[in-house]
């Protein structure tokens, strides 16, 4: 335990001196495994066992066809970025929200909600929806905290909503049900949508010119806006209904699993950005080499985490956690307090899926022997990774949303936000205390299919 604890902390270090991630943990990953065989970091046999160790690593990830539907869902994402629907879902949002005080904000956050459930990507969300929104709340007038901390809350969104990249992430790495996940997303996000237009109207509650109201729209035009969203609902119930059984009826019995879903969801969006004139053949070749590299760096990731995680279950760190929470007979609820605590300081350092590779590992087998849902747990994670998306020093999505919009301080940014992850502290809470609303959807998913 003792090495396991010491190599964590060298993790810890290595990433606060700016070394990537997945070079961090592949290191001490191998030379620890090194030392726990053989008691020296440098002894042969050791080196040789570590190394061994590696490549079979590499290679099983490289192998691995769960892992297929990584790439597939992020290809899915940069097609639906090049159809314009981030447009359409603002518009409707915007349609019917827009007219209130603060409605434009709130409108953001709606078309957040659903953008991020045909893209899967916190970062693609953020990053879209800032090109989509910024322009009209800086037109009627909103405060360029409020205007960015919507964009970048709700972008939050595409990392629970479902497809969502990083559940599937975590169930390949627990061996949890992909769908059910997915499922058990659902509620959790709608309440994500709930809880940050809550915040947007605390903003102008306090602060009335923080969000005027925008123009009202006539129920003519809100249905005129709503039929423009078909390619979204078309797109999200041919990958999600697929993937649960809404087809598997008489004459079609068609089910999906989770890469053939991501398949279908790719093409999907493919032929849909090709008949709305989104692509040309030098924008695909961009599309399929962006998808590349952000797989091939979702892949380094994952390895360097395998890695350590071989070292720390070697050195018996979540047979000793295990053990020491029954020889003091710590509560259950106890526990998971602690760990919610560790998630959220790591939170302040660490971007979300270094998090989760760097922690589950650890984490989940001492969740699971507690009795807790393995499903649960896996929201759980998400939602507190989401908080870690917009808090400083290291919010991923603060920084990538100044990096689009430019002229806007990343003090701004995180003033403006504060409300926003402090909703999310309370659906945290809510969802913790009420396991009910994580697990109601992927318990009943029987009558479904799949």
């Amino acid at each position: 335990m003792t090495a396991a604890l010491i190599g964590f902390a060298l993790v810890l270090v290595l990433v606060l001196m700016r070394m990537p991630i997945v070079f961090a943990m592949g290191l001490v990953g191998t030379f620890g495994f090194a030392f726990e065989r053989s008691g020296s970091l440098f002894d042969a046999w050791g080196l040789n066992a570590a190394m061994s160790m590696v490549g079979r690593q590499i290679i099983d990830t490289a192998q691995s066809y769960g892992l297929s539907v990584v790439p597939l869902f992020i290809l899915m994402g940069l097609f639906v970025n090049k159809s314009g629907m981030a447009r359409e879902l603002y518009a409707v949002s915007n349609a019917f929200l827009g007219h209130m005080r603060g409605g434009i904000a709130m409108a953001t956050v709606a078309a957040c909600g659903g953008f991020s459930a045909i893209s899967g990507s916190s970062l693609a969300t953020a990053a879209t929806m800032s090109k989509v929104a910024m322009p009209e709340m800086r037109r009627y007038g909103y405060s360029e905290g409020l205007s960015t901390a919507s964009i970048a809350a709700g972008g939050t969104l595409g990392i629970l909503i479902p497809p969502s990249v990083i559940l599937v992430i975590y169930g390949l790495m627990t061996e949890t049900s992909i769908g059910k996940l997915f499922m058990a997303g659902i509620i959790p996000g709608a309440l994500g949508i709930l809880f940050y237009i809550l915040a947007v109207r605390f903003t102008v509650w306090r602060n009335p010119d923080a969000g005027p109201a925008g123009p009202r729209f006539n129920w003519r035009e809100r249905l005129g806006a709503l039929r423009s969203v078909w390619a979204v609902l078309l797109l999200f119930v041919l990958v999600i209904g697929g993937l649960y059984g809404v087809f598997d009826v008489y004459p079609i019995y068609l089910t999906f699993s989770p890469t053939e879903a991501a398949g279908m969801g790719a093409m999907g969006a493919f032929l849909i950005a090709l008949s709305r004139g989104g692509l040309t053949l030098s924008s695909t070749f961009e599309v399929l080499k962006d998808t590349a590299l952000t797989a091939a760096a979702l892949f380094s990731v994952l390895i360097g985490a395998q890695i350590f995680s071989n070292f720390v279950n070697l050195a018996g760190l979540p047979e000793a956690l295990i053990g020491i929470v029954t020889y003091y007979d710590v509560p259950p609820y106890a526990v998971m307090m602690m760990i919610l605590l560790i998630y959220i300081v790591l939170g302040c350092v660490f971007e979300s899926l270094s998090m989760l590779l760097l922690t589950v590992p650890i984490f989940f087998p001492l969740v699971t022997e507690l009795g807790y849902d393995p499903i649960w747990f896996g929201i759980v994670v998400v939602v507190v990774t989401e908080i870690s998306l917009i808090t400083p020093p290291v919010g991923l999505n603060v920084f990538i949303l100044k990096g689009v919009v430019g002229n806007v301080t990343t003090g701004t940014i995180f003033r403006g936000v504060t409300p926003f992850w402090i909703a999310d502290l309370f659906r945290l809470a809510l969802i913790v205390l009420v396991p009910w609303l994580v697990l109601v959807l992927p318990e009943n998913m029987g009558a479904m299919g799949h």
